[in-house]
């Protein structure tokens, strides 16, 4: 006899989708800090010069691939919007992990000194069980009462891992309680304001933008397209006239994913003959 796992919650699985798009974009909003914000297409993060020398000049930090993955000080942002989007994201989901944990999650527990003690201790497993959230502690006056920032120290893509395993009821042994419906209807209503503030921060919130520069193959005209959870793409309206080397879809040309980096280049190198022609003629 086969069984048939239960449906998910749909306000369970959407809170989980919107937290793992914040983490996959995660590493875009902070390389987005320190480069001034510019209404160009393509999007920056499919320019791979641009995001090597990002990640070059923060060699030293925790990284996906190449880009930051920790929100430091930043002396002279180039990019204020994404920092502010950044900074109230990550206090947002942080503080969201913070009440999960006060409500849901069992204390740790105590185990006597000695057979006949009424002494008792710390279960240090326990304390230290990777899957626990550790609240941040105050610094209270007097030596060797630094603060602590608890879990929070791993930075944001490990809350969000901790909200989705608290927003899909993940069982770890006796260490959470379920989630009831009010406080996951919360966790959800957290995690799309989220994501709409980094895709917003990063011009991926469904904006569609006209390009001033014609297609290099055609000189059709190129409209550029954000839709939230999919890639960036440009459309040209040539159709299928045009002779640039991407897929046709609907009846246009469009460049998606990495095709949008042969795109810009295609550009790029459209305006230096521009540019040298003139030079020419002058």
């Amino acid at each position: 006899m086969t069984t048939t796992a239960p449906a998910l919650d749909p306000t369970a699985r959407q809170a989980a989708d919107d937290l793992a798009a914040i983490r996959e974009q995660w590493g875009d909003l902070l390389a987005a800090i320190a480069r001034p914000p510019a209404a160009e297409w393509p999007p920056r993060e499919y320019r791979t010069v641009d995001v090597q020398a990002a990640a070059r000049a923060d060699d030293d930090a925790p990284t996906v691939g190449r880009l930051p993955l920790t929100l430091r000080e930043h002396p002279a942002p180039l990019n204020l919007d994404a920092l502010d989007a950044a900074v109230s994201v990550e206090r947002a989901l942080f503080t969201a992990c913070d009440v999960l944990a006060s409500r849901l999650q069992r204390p740790v527990r105590c185990l006597p000194v000695g057979i006949r003690s009424t002494e008792v201790r710390e279960d240090r497993a326990d304390r230290d069980d990777p899957a626990r959230w550790h609240l941040p502690t105050v610094r209270d006056i007097g030596p060797g009462n630094a603060a602590s920032a608890g879990s929070r120290a791993h930075g944001l893509h490990w809350a969000a891992v901790w909200l989705e395993g608290r927003a899909l009821d993940e069982r770890h042994g006796d260490l959470f309680a379920p989630t009831p419906p009010a406080l996951l209807d919360a966790l959800a209503g957290v995690a799309a304001h989220a994501r709409r503030t980094v895709e917003r921060a990063l011009q991926r919130d469904g904006r569609t933008v006209t390009l001033d520069h014609p297609c290099p193959w055609c000189r059709g005209q190129l409209t550029g397209q954000t839709m939230p959870g999919n890639e960036p793409s440009v459309s040209c309206s040539t159709g299928e006239g045009c002779g640039a080397p991407v897929p046709l879809d609907r009846g246009r040309r469009v460049w998606q994913g990495a095709d949008l980096v042969g795109l810009y280049v295609a550009m790029q190198a459209a305006r230096d003959r521009e540019q040298e022609e003139r030079g020419q003629q002058a």
